[in-house]
């Protein structure tokens, strides 16, 4: 019975190790989190007038944007200037081939002037055993870094160039959740493409970006696209057609906007959806 005895120590040394990892880890991630928030807010810039939405703003906007604007706020909604989003959902792991689904849940902090977000989320990946993502624009800078545990990296990414542009990218297509960013007077330039779609633009900087929004039988936000956006495969950058699919619409705080959504690649090889989240709980922030 000597075996039995060291094996039952081995695994409770294990699993004592395993916890110490992960506080660790826990508290080393929740550091490098206050430390990302920081920059995000110091950030900030005065906001822009006026602070509250007057229809007469999106008079001369193509028909659908006026729609959607129509449908999915209310005269004198204050403009937003920040938001608390928290997600969950199923994240698909695999680059290429069978997708491998795995829960996650996440919070994001959004600040729309100067636009930035941070994206904090916590993938399981087994018993015990979780992947912390960081994804962010940040003062101009992109961001993507992940750790097992919050300790290990095995993916990192930052700075300008291509990565800067795909997260300003995801920033400007999220704009369902908080929709009068997405108003003449926030610095967005629209343009129209057809009777249920039209194109917006928007910079940063040096970045500027145009999407493709497509509105469903409503009114409302059903989907966004761009045709390139820099894709992490391994340690690279590859660019691909990119889209996000929104729906469940409900109001919230005097404004219509999705609760759920997928997020897909357009490859070669077809459609690969990455990303499926519902927000639990959406917090706003406003021009007084």
């Amino acid at each position: 019975m000597v075996w039995l005895k060291g094996l039952v120590l081995l695994v409770a040394l294990l699993a004592l190790a395993a916890a110490v990892l992960a506080a660790l880890g826990s508290r080393r991630w929740a550091g490098s989190t206050r430390t990302l928030t920081e920059r995000l807010e110091a950030g900030r810039l005065p906001a822009a007038s006026p602070s509250h939405y007057d229809p007469r703003e999106i008079e001369g906007l193509p028909e659908p944007v006026q729609r959607y604007f129509r449908a999915a706020l209310t005269p004198g909604q204050a403009m937003v200037t920040a938001a608390t989003v928290e997600h969950t959902g199923t994240f698909n792991m695999a680059a290429t081939g069978e997708p491998q689904w795995k829960a996650f849940t996440s919070r994001q902090r959004v600040v729309t002037r100067r636009p930035g977000f941070l994206w904090d989320a916590r993938i399981a990946m087994a018993p015990g055993v979780a992947v912390r993502v960081h994804d962010a624009y940040v003062q101009g800078q992109g961001l993507l870094h992940a750790a097992v545990l919050g300790l290990f990296s095995v993916a990192t990414l930052q700075g300008e160039g291509e990565i800067a542009r795909g997260e300003f990218m995801r920033f400007f297509a999220e704009t369902a959740w908080y929709p009068t960013a997405l108003l003449p007077s926030q610095g967005v330039r629209w343009e129209a493409v057809d009777d249920r779609s039209a194109t917006a633009t928007l910079a940063d900087g040096p970045i500027s970006l145009t999407l493709l929004f497509t509105f469903d039988e409503a009114s409302l936000m059903a989907s966004v696209r761009a045709e390139a956006r820099g894709r992490m495969v391994g340690q690279n950058i590859q660019m691909a057609p990119w889209e996000g699919h929104w729906s469940n619409h409900q109001q919230r705080n005097g404004m219509v906007v999705p609760l759920t959504g997928e997020v897909a690649w357009l490859l070669p090889e077809g459609r690969q959806t990455y990303w499926r989240g519902t927000i639990t709980r959406l917090a706003y922030e406003w021009l007084p």
